[in-house]
C-alpha cells in the first residue's frame, strides 16, 4: 500500500482544526443570529458557502438564527410590475401594493432559496416570516412611510423550541401589527430585535464592507459603544453604516453579548469570526 502524502495542505489544515478547538467548545450550545444579506445573496456560489457555513456551525452545537433581507430582489420585481416607489428622507414609502410585494419576494423566493440551500449542505432548516406563530409584532414606523415596522414584541419561545429540536429558523422580516396589518421591517432592525430578545451570544451583520472603518479609512477590529457614539457624533461613522451600528447598540443594550459587522462576501466570514484567533470585520461590545 502506498504511504499516504502527507502535504503541507494537508497538514495546514489539521493545523487550524487543532487551533479551532477552544472555539469550537466556546460556542457550543450558543445561540448566534446571522442578518445575511447584500450582494452575496445574488451569488449561487457565495449563497451555497453561506449555506455550508451555517449547516457546520449547527453540526458544531451552535445554534444559528437567520434573519435575511432581499432589497435588491424586491427591486426588480416592483420594476418588472411597475408599481413606482415614492420616498421620504430617503427612505421607501410602502404602500399597499408595495408591501404585497415585498411579502412575496421575502417569504416566497428569497427565504425559501435559503432554506434549500442550507438543506442541501445537510443542515436542517425551516423558513419562517415575522407573521408566522406572532413572531414578530410590530407597530408603524411613521404614518408617512405607510406599511414600515418597526419590532415592538417577538416571540423568542418559538424561536428557542425550533433550537432545541435542531432546526434553523430562518425568518424573512415581515412583521405583523397588533391589528392584522402586515409590515415591511429593515432587515438590520428584525435581526438586532430577535437577537435581543433571545439574548444572543453573537448577532453577525454580513454586509458588503470589511466593516467600521476610523478616519484614517481602516477597518476596527474592537469597539465599544462609546467608541461608536463618538465616531458618529464626529461624522467618522456616516451613511449606511449608522443604521448598523445602531442596531448594534440597541442589540447590546438589549442584552446580546457582541455584535460584528463583517464582510458576507468574504469567503467562510462566519466561520472566521466564530473560529479563528483574529476574527474578522468590527466587534461591537460593552467594556468588560
Amino acid at each position: 500500500m502506498k504511504p499516504r502524502d502527507m502535504t503541507r495542505d494537508w497538514i495546514a489544515t489539521a493545523r487550524t482544526l487543532s487551533e479551532a478547538l477552544p472555539f469550537l467548545q466556546r460556542y457550543d450550545g450558543a445561540t448566534v443570529v446571522i442578518k445575511f444579506g447584500g450582494h452575496a445573496m445574488g451569488d449561487d456560489a457565495e449563497m451555497e458557502s453561506f449555506a455550508r457555513d451555517i449547516a457546520l456551525m449547527q453540526q458544531v452545537g451552535v445554534k444559528p438564527v437567520v434573519v435575511h433581507g432581499g432589497g435588491p430582489m424586491i427591486n426588480d420585481m416592483l420594476a418588472r410590475l411597475e408599481i413606482k416607489s415614492d420616498f421620504v428622507g430617503g427612505k421607501r414609502v410602502t404602500d399597499a401594493a408595495t408591501v404585497e410585494v415585498v411579502e412575496m419576494v421575502l417569504s416566497g423566493r428569497v427565504n425559501k432559496r435559503i432554506v434549500q440551500a442550507i438543506g442541501a449542505q445537510g443542515g436542517r432548516a425551516v423558513g419562517l416570516s415575522g407573521k408566522d406563530a406572532g413572531l414578530m409584532i410590530c407597530e408603524q414606523t411613521h404614518p408617512d412611510l405607510g406599511f414600515v415596522g418597526t419590532p415592538v414584541e417577538i416571540n423568542a419561545e418559538f424561536l428557542r423550541d425550533l433550537g432545541e429540536k435542531d432546526t434553523i429558523p430562518v425568518i424573512a422580516p415581515i412583521g405583523m401589527g397588533r391589528d392584522g396589518a402586515t409590515y415591511n421591517v429593515n432587515g438590520d432592525t428584525a435581526a438586532g430585535a430577535i437577537a435581543a430578545a433571545l439574548k444572543a451570544d453573537r448577532l453577525l451583520l454580513l454586509t458588503d464592507v470589511a466593516g467600521v472603518k476610523n478616519a484614517s479609512g481602516e477597518v476596527v477590529t474592537e469597539l465599544t459603544p462609546d467608541q461608536i457614539t463618538a465616531m458618529t457624533a464626529d461624522g467618522t461613522i456616516a451613511g449606511g453604516m449608522i443604521p448598523k451600528t445602531e442596531t448594534a447598540l440597541e442589540a447590546i443594550a438589549g442584552g446580546v453579548r457582541a455584535v460584528v459587522i463583517l464582510d458576507g462576501r468574504a469567503p467562510n466570514a462566519c466561520l472566521l469570526e466564530l473560529y479563528t484567533e483574529h476574527g474578522a470585520g468590527s466587534l461591537i461590545r460593552a467594556p468588560r
